[in-house]
């Protein structure tokens, strides 16, 4: 999966890996048992290959039995696929996970560069090959169930890395973290969570719509505005080039060209300011700019590809989750009445297939938020302050403890612990290190 579609999700997902080493730590030990021999030794854990890894390191794909129901682990099994990147058995470990199907690669998260430690990467269940069901039966894919699986995860691995785990995640991944954490907050000593919503209420989406009338400057969003018009008046048109750009491309999952365009086309403002910010604003094109170029901003800045049935089918899950569970946000469509021809597009409905009852469950999100403030402890959230994903943010309340809520100035989706002032990059970098025990 494309990095720049994991972004366009919820924010869903900016991804895990970090770009910045921010600080050292010794070097692991340099003689220690088989890693291939203990992983072997693990019930239900497959070694599926071993690649090629940076000096010091060693990259496992992995395979671990997991129920299908953990209510009912007689209802059968499936397999969740995993990676690791071995650093030394004494080393802090990472759990980290980007919300999704497993990226490819061995990048290291923040978390794992800081801590110079172990990573273990997952995917999560019905997404890539990580599949409870093929049959589009998603009655087992709720916010317990995968915080159940990662809970396993760690039960399965702590006889191979018996020293700290910190959970971590961007967008979903971080929102996964928190979630796990809520159920089994003892699994590990520390979550980092990035630019992770909190949806508490799906009801109240002011804050969103609070959040995009704000940000920036108003001559930017004006021009994000009118852009927006000008392609919804010039559509048929419009959606011709869409479907020359992307020939063969189905539109079945959403049920037309015209309205996944116009999807595209009411989600852009949030996918600029999610992505890019206040400094692609002279980028916006003016009245002057050809309606070639126009598409091709739209294009790229609206992520119009994602929306055929290409891209849009192996998402099903995460707006199953969304339609559910994990709330989903609205838009401020008003200067856009005249010209909007569906109502209501933006919602998970329109990704999931229609024979897929969607019930939403308003308890869910609201324990969560309930849990971090009043019995949350040891977690960071790091998020970007030009950032609308996180217009919602996870609050820390008179029971938190031992916990940070961080703002990078003027950062985005893909903000880091590397995007913060100085002073809290230091605060941050130090209570992990304490949470992982090598202060």
């Amino acid at each position: 999966m494309s990095r720049w579609f994991r972004r366009l999700l919820v924010g869903a997902a900016a991804p895990v890996l970090a770009l910045t080493t921010l600080t050292a730590v010794p070097a692991a030990a340099a003689e220690e048992p088989d890693v291939r021999a203990a992983l072997d030794a693990v019930p239900g854990l497959t070694v599926t290959a071993e690649r090629p890894a940076a000096p010091g390191f060693r990259f496992f794909e992995l395979s671990l039995r997991q129920p299908v129901d953990h209510h009912h682990p007689e209802a059968g099994t499936f397999q969740q696929r995993l990676t690791l990147l071995h650093r030394a058995a004494d080393r802090p470990t990472v759990l980290a996970t980007g919300g999704y199907n497993l990226p490819s690669g061995q990048g290291r998260a923040e978390p794992t560069t800081l801590l110079d430690g172990n990573q273990l990467t997952t995917e999560q269940r019905f997404f890539g090959t990580s599949l409870p069901s093929t049959t589009g039966d998603y009655r087992t894919l709720d916010i317990w169930q995968a915080a159940t699986d990662h809970h396993r995860i760690v039960e399965a691995l702590r006889s191979v890395y018996p020293g700290r785990w910190i959970s971590t995640g961007g967008s979903k991944g971080g929102m996964a973290s928190v979630y796990h954490r809520r159920f089994y907050p003892d699994d590990v000593a520390g979550t980092v969570a990035y630019g992770a919503p909190n949806n508490v209420n799906d009801r109240e989406d002011s804050a969103y719509r609070d959040f995009l009338a704000s940000v920036g400057t108003p001559e930017c969003r004006a021009a994000l505005h009118a852009v927006q018009r000008r392609a919804l008046l010039h559509r048929e048109e419009f959606t011709a080039r869409y479907t020359a750009a992307y020939p063969g491309a189905a539109f079945g999952l959403i049920g037309s060209a015209d309205k996944a365009f116009e999807i595209g086309v009411l989600r852009t403002p949030f996918t600029f300011w999610q992505s890019i910010g206040q400094a692609g604003c002279p980028s916006v094109p003016g009245p002057e700019a050809t309606d070639q170029q126009l598409y091709d901003w739209l294009d790229r800045t609206g992520r119009l590809a994602v929306y055929t049935d290409a891209f849009a089918t192996d998402f099903i899950p995460y707006f199953y989750q969304l339609g559910t569970q994990m709330g989903y946000f609205g838009l401020e469509t008003d200067h856009l009445a005249d010209l909007v021809r569906y109502p209501g597009a933006t919602e998970p409905r329109s990704f999931v297939p229609r024979e897929v009852e969607l019930r939403f469950q308003p308890q869910a999100m609201r324990d969560i938020d309930r849990w971090v403030r009043l019995r949350g402890e040891r977690l960071l959230f790091v998020q970007g302050a030009a950032d609308p994903s996180v217009a919602e943010p996870f609050r820390l309340g008179p029971g938190t403890r031992d916990s940070l809520s961080l703002w990078a100035p003027g950062a985005t989706h893909s903000a880091r612990i590397a995007s913060l002032t100085e002073a809290d990059r230091a605060t941050a970098a130090t209570t992990l290190a304490r949470w992982a025990g090598l202060a």
